[in-house]
């Protein structure tokens, strides 16, 4: 179990009532929570902007199989899969997505991506911050900048990420110089289960809100006796800030009701989709509702090397085509779509020509990203690649122009700086939004 306070238990010799005290209340309640809590208190406050909702497909997404086709491409190109219409006169995409062609209404397509980068890994740290690779400063993701200038909303933690589907090999998806505190409240379980639980917020069977109540009066009652002997009782005082916001997460009426997804109506899941992906897409709205900033959607995959496909059209693309719509839809209905941004953003795209195993290799060219809401237009369709889909040809904009969209959206300044370990001020972003979309 993660030690919330290192340190604490002990006072050279022996391990202390308090401690033991709280080891035993945590460890029931099988929290693993980060240190976050403590630090968080402390952050800098911002002016309020969109929460966020954002879908990484790790692996790369193609785009000639998705929203950029190439029908008058040679068959070695253009793939298997034909046009249709969307809704937006003279725009097609392929064939494997058309709730996304129907709904393009609602929704901003940037065609003319350029990821400038082809490497998996790199590919998750670069998107998911705004800034290339440096090992010598490692640059937070998105949900992370977040945490840091705006704190929490609710009991709930600002940044959560739902799947594991982040390279972390270069510090994809993390906090970075921010530090671990800002690192995202981690989700694993799958909400399309039937026995759907939060590992580290549903506490274990048997224990009833009774007992949780009984071990925090228990606590108190120790602290108030250690403390007279004490000599630093500030000490023992933000000590307990940290752990009372703890336990107010797992206690909080707005903790319980994000995650019970069964209280949705049956045909607004079905909507969704009853996968993982489209239960995790509706469980992220829950959670904008609850109080959580951001959320990062993860679904793995999409290195479609080979057969590439008969994996989009049977298994990847169908959920994220019937969830982001319904998502969007969901949004709008209830009045959230103004205050949430919905981005998708992917590793790279894929190779033009189709390889000998019927898939697609990494190209670092040309790719696509989505946004929706928070003001962005929908309908909106950016730039264009050339007759291959090799590189853009029209309003070609990289990955910094994305970030810093995120950011202008988000409320949070370009200029925004943090200090690294050794106390340098680092540069977050570097980079104009997206003009289309502002």
């Amino acid at each position: 179990m993660l030690d919330l306070c290192p340190g604490s238990l002990r006072d050279c010799e022996r391990v202390t009532r308090r401690g033991l005290l709280k080891v035993g209340a945590l460890s029931a309640l099988g929290i693993t929570l980060p240190m976050w809590r403590q630090a968080l208190a402390n952050s800098p406050a911002a002016a309020e902007g969109a929460n966020c909702i954002l879908i990484w497909t790790q692996g790369g997404t193609s785009h000639h199989d998705t929203f950029d086709p190439k029908p008058n491409a040679p068959v070695s190109v253009k793939g298997e899969f034909g046009t249709i219409s969307t809704a937006v006169p003279g725009v097609q995409f392929a064939e494997i997505v058309p709730n996304m062609a129907r709904e393009l209404h609602r929704f901003g397509l940037l065609r003319s991506w350029n990821p400038e980068n082809g490497s998996h890994g790199h590919a998750d740290q670069w998107a998911l911050s705004g800034r290339r690779f440096n090992p010598s400063v490692h640059y937070p993701t998105y949900g992370s900048v977040i945490s840091w200038q705006k704190g929490f909303r609710s009991a709930l933690p600002p940044y959560v990420q739902l799947g594991s589907s982040i390279d972390r090999r270069f510090g994809g998806g993390g906090a970075g110089i921010l530090g671990l505190q800002h690192n995202s409240f981690e989700m694993l379980a799958d909400p399309n289960a039937a026995q759907f639980a939060v590992r580290d917020i549903t506490p274990p069977n048997g224990m009833k809100s009774e007992r949780i109540d009984r071990r925090r009066k228990m606590l108190t009652a120790v602290d108030d006796l250690q403390r007279r002997a004490e000599l630093q009782p500030e000490a023992f005082d933000a000590l307990d800030e940290h752990y009372k916001a703890a336990l107010n997460m797992i206690t909080a009426p707005e903790t319980k009701r994000a995650f019970q997804i069964d209280e949705e109506k049956a045909e607004l899941r079905d909507r969704y989709g009853r996968t993982k992906f489209g239960q995790s897409a509706l469980l992220a709205r829950r959670l904008i509702e609850s109080g959580v900033r951001f959320v990062t959607l993860t679904d793995g995959g999409w290195d479609t090397h080979g057969n590439n496909f008969n994996s989009l059209k049977n298994n990847r693309v169908p959920p994220v085509d019937q969830a982001l719509p319904a998502l969007l839809e969901d949004l709008e209905e209830r009045g959230m779509l103004d205050s949430t941004l919905v981005v998708w953003l992917t590793d790279f795209g894929r190779t033009p020509a189709i390889n000998s195993a019927s898939g697609r290799d990494h190209w670092a060219s040309a790719g696509f990203a989505i946004m929706a809401g928070a003001g962005v237009p929908g309908g909106s369709v950016i730039g264009a690649t050339d007759e291959e889909g090799g590189k853009p040809v029209r309003d070609e904009y990289t990955t910094s122009a994305i970030a810093a969209t995120i950011y202008h959206k988000l409320g949070l300044p370009l200029d925004l700086h943090a200090k690294a370990p050794d106390g340098r001020p680092i540069r977050l972003i570097e980079g104009e939004p997206i003009r289309e979309w502002i």
